[in-house]
């Protein structure tokens, strides 16, 4: 019951890594590239993803996933959503029949257009939970006040895991809707995109508070469509989520809304960092939902035409801004 295998090294996993190793678990960590694998094991520090920051000692670090999994109760998925699949495939021969999975990552897969849990149960048929909220590793690492959303497909489980994360400093709250709190993670990123291109473009705080509440009733609106609940989308996985990734540098996705807004090039913006910018994927496959279910998702929309169809920011301004007149509640 004590160990706990994280996968994922990046900084929100090594983040949660101390966290749980800072309660007196033992944390087994999955580290992708062998190099980092080893220095963490020798020096004790992520200078990658995690600088300066001396992890305990009761973690241990390894890019072999079958021996960090291989006696873990519980499984904390940390990986971007778009390697999450694979990672488990390899890992999964390995995983004990009883271990329960926590999905940390925002994000929804490309082509089959799952959300991480989902992609999880139908590849392992295990037990998952959820864990999202607005939540910076660079905050959380110092123990500055930070409240997330845990949810779980059992009542009794959530109160479980609701004890193993919470601390003195990072309080979590149980929920039983995990698509909703998903989904919420995931889309806010595409809005964390639309922030940065309208801070870039000098659009001023009328505009950002307008990109925030119309961005929430587009999460809002595909969320219930695909069978959420609507209430989820007003709490930390939601709003949450969403006010704080819009409105500061540390998102990288609204880094990237700004470089985006500057004229930069996608792929050179990319190349600039080794940590997942999630929004830039997530829009690609927001944009797919929206037509599925036949939701009206003009933000999400006209991110996806900036990002993978080249259009100027700053007509896509003009057209969010130039669409039919209509009810502000309606539907």
């Amino acid at each position: 019951m004590s160990y706990i295998a994280v996968i994922g090294a990046g900084s929100w996993g090594t983040t949660l890594a101390c966290l749980l190793a800072d309660k007196g678990y033992d944390v087994s960590l999955w580290v992708y590239e062998k190099n980092l694998a080893e220095e963490i094991e020798k020096t004790g520090v992520n200078s990658v993803y995690l600088p300066g920051i001396k992890l305990p000692e009761n973690i241990r670090a390894s890019y072999q996933i079958d021996e960090v999994v291989k006696k873990a109760r519980y499984i904390l998925n940390v990986v971007p959503a778009q390697f999450t699949r694979s990672v488990f495939k390899e890992a999964l021969p390995h995983v004990s029949d009883e271990a329960i999975i926590v999905s940390a990552s925002k994000g929804i897969e490309r082509g089959t257009l799952l959300t991480i849990s989902k992609v999880l149960k139908e590849l392992t048929g295990h037990e998952i939970a959820v864990l999202s909220g607005p939540s910076f590793a660079k905050e959380v690492i110092k123990k500055i006040p930070t409240a997330v959303t845990l949810a779980t497909e059992d009542k009794n489980t959530g109160f479980i895991l609701q004890e193993v994360f919470n601390n003195g400093s990072f309080r979590v709250y149980r929920h039983d809707d995990i698509l909703g709190v998903e989904i919420g993670g995931a889309l806010k990123n595409v809005i964390s995109i639309a922030s940065g291109i309208s801070d870039s473009l000098s659009l001023g705080h009328n505009a950002m508070a307008s990109l925030i509440t119309r961005g929430l009733v587009e999460m809002s609106r595909l969320g219930v469509a695909m069978g959420a609940k609507e209430k989820t989308f007003t709490g930390l996985s939601g709003l949450g989520d969403l006010v704080l990734s819009c409105t500061s540098s540390l998102s990288r996705n609204y880094t990237v809304g700004i470089k985006l807004g500057q004229g930069m090039k996608l792929k050179d913006i990319l190349s600039q960092t080794r940590s997942v910018a999630e929004g830039v994927e997530t829009a690609e496959s927001a944009y797919q939902l929206s037509l599925k279910y036949d939701i009206e998702m003009p933000i999400v929309e006209q991110v996806y035409k900036v990002i993978y169809e080249n259009k100027d920011p700053v007509l896509a301004v003009k057209d969010l801004l130039s669409r039919s007149l209509k009810s502000e509640f309606y539907g």
